[in-house]
C-alpha cells in the first residue's frame, strides 16, 4: 500500500491549510480514521489531528489565526477547531502513565511514536504529513491494511487489560476492515471477556450499537458467542437469537432497508417485553430506544396479516421491524402515511350520548372497525356511528 496519502477533497480544503499554518506544518499530522479510510477509498466524515503543541498553545495559536476552538476534551489533550468545512479534533501527543482497564492516566509527549504506541490497532496508528502527505507507520499498519487484517499494537492481552472496551472495538473493526480473525486477538478477547462487566454500561451499549449498524455483523456476533464474549454483554442472546439476526439481515437486504441498530438489537433478544425492558435499563438506552425494543418484543406471527393496521397501531418504524422479524413483507407500509381517524367524541355527544366513558368506548369501537376495514372514507365512518347508536 502507498506510503503517501492520495490527495482528496478534504486534503485540499483551505480551512485545513489555515489550521496547519496556525500550528506549524511540522507540528501537526492527520491521524487515525481519516488516514485509514482515505487509503481504503472510503468516505471520510471526521478529521482528526495530532500535534506536539500543548492544548493551551493550540487554543492560543488558533485564536491568533482567527480560528475558534472548543476545549471538548481538554483534560485528555483534545481541542476542537471550528472550521467552515467541518470541525477538526486536535489532540496533543500522549503516552500512557497508568491504566486500569476503564480509563488511562496520560502524560503529554513530543514524540509521534509515543502517541502511536498507545493506540489500539495498527491500522489506526497511521499519521500523514499535512503538506507532503507522507505517511508515518510505526507498527506495520499499512501492511495490515493491504491484507485487510486487524491487529493489536503489541501484545493483544496487554492492550485489552489497558482498556477492556477494546474487546468490542476489535470485533467492530474486524467486521468493517478485516477479512479474517486474528488468532492472538481472538484468544485474548475470549480469556478476558469477563472484564467487560467492569465497564460503564453506556460504553458497552454504544459500542454494540456501532457494531450492529455495520452492513453485515451476523458472522461477528456468532463468533462473539463462540468465544464467550456475547454472553458478557447480552446474556439473553443464545444461538436462536444469533441466527435470528442473520435471518433479519437477509430480510433487510431483500427489502432494501437500511441497517438499524435497535432493530438488530431486538433480533438478538427473545420476544419477551420484560427482557427488552431489562436490557434497555442495563445498557442505559434512551427512552425512545427502550420503547422501540419493547414494541418489537411484542411481535407475533399475525403481524403480517394487516401491515397497515399494525403500522397504525404501533407506528411505522416498529411495524417495519416486526414485519421483517416475522418474515413478512414491509413494502405496503414503506411509504405509507397513517390517516387521521375522521371522528371526534364531540360528534357522538351531539348525537345524544352523554359525556363520559360511554363516548370513549363507542369511539374506540368505531375506530377499531375503521382500522379492520382498512381505513374507509368519512361516509363509512358515519354509517358505523349510526349502527353503534342504533345498537345502543
Amino acid at each position: 500500500m502507498s506510503e503517501r496519502l492520495p490527495e482528496t477533497e478534504w486534503t485540499r480544503r483551505k480551512s485545513l491549510a489555515r489550521l496547519v499554518a496556525a500550528l506549524g506544518v511540522e507540528d501537526i499530522r492527520w491521524v487515525g480514521g481519516c488516514v485509514r479510510d482515505t487509503l481504503l477509498g472510503y468516505p471520510v466524515n471526521d478529521i482528526d489531528a495530532a500535534t506536539r503543541h500543548l492544548p493551551a498553545a493550540v487554543i492560543d495559536r488558533c485564536k491568533d489565526a482567527g480560528i475558534r476552538t472548543i476545549p471538548t476534551g481538554i483534560d485528555h489533550g483534545t481541542v476542537t477547531a471550528i472550521l467552515e468545512d467541518g470541525n477538526v479534533e486536535i489532540t496533543t501527543l500522549r503516552r500512557d502513565v497508568a491504566t486500569d482497564g476503564r480509563r488511562a492516566t496520560i502524560a503529554f509527549s513530543e514524540e509521534w511514536k509515543d502517541d502511536a504506541a498507545r493506540r489500539d490497532f495498527t491500522i489506526n496508528a497511521l499519521y500523514a504529513h499535512p503538506e507532503t502527505l507522507e505517511i508515518s507507520d510505526y507498527f506495520g499498519g499499512l501492511d495490515d491494511l493491504a491484507k485487510r487484517r486487524v491487529r493489536f499494537i503489541g501484545d493483544a492481552a496487554t492492550r485489552i487489560r489497558e482498556d477492556h472496551l477494546r474487546i468490542l472495538r476489535y470485533f467492530r473493526f474486524a467486521t468493517r476492515f478485516g477479512d479474517s480473525w486474528d488468532d492472538e486477538a481472538s484468544d485474548a478477547c475470549s480469556s478476558l471477556a469477563p472484564t467487560l462487566k467492569g465497564l460503564s454500561r453506556e460504553r458497552v451499549g454504544w459500542e454494540m450499537q456501532n457494531l450492529l449498524v455495520l452492513p453485515d455483523p451476523a458472522a461477528t456476533l456468532a463468533r462473539m458467542r463462540e468465544l464467550g464474549v456475547l454472553k458478557e454483554v447480552l446474556p439473553e442472546s443464545g444461538a436462536r437469537e444469533v441466527e435470528q439476526l442473520a435471518t433479519l439481515i437477509e430480510a433487510e437486504k431483500a427489502a432494501k432497508i437500511d441497517p438499524d441498530a435497535m432493530r438488530r438489537m431486538a433480533a438478538l433478544l427473545p420476544a419477551i417485553p420484560p427482557v427488552a425492558e431489562a436490557v434497555s435499563a442495563r445498557l442505559r438506552l434512551s427512552r425512545s430506544q427502550r420503547d422501540r425494543l419493547v414494541c418489537v418484543a411484542r411481535r407475533d406471527m399475525r403481524d403480517g396479516e394487516h401491515p397497515q393496521a399494525l403500522a397504525y397501531e404501533v407506528g411505522r418504524d416498529c411495524a417495519i421491524d416486526r414485519l421483517l422479524l416475522t418474515h413478512a413483507d414491509p413494502a405496503p407500509i414503506r411509504e405509507w402515511e397513517a390517516p387521521v381517524f375522521p371522528l371526534k367524541g364531540g360528534e357522538i355527544v351531539a348525537r345524544g350520548v352523554g359525556k363520559g366513558p360511554e363516548v370513549a368506548r363507542m369511539l374506540q369501537r368505531i375506530e377499531k372497525r375503521w382500522v379492520a376495514e382498512q381505513f374507509p372514507p368519512r361516509e363509512r365512518v358515519e354509517q358505523m356511528l349510526d349502527e353503534e347508536l342504533a345498537a345502543r
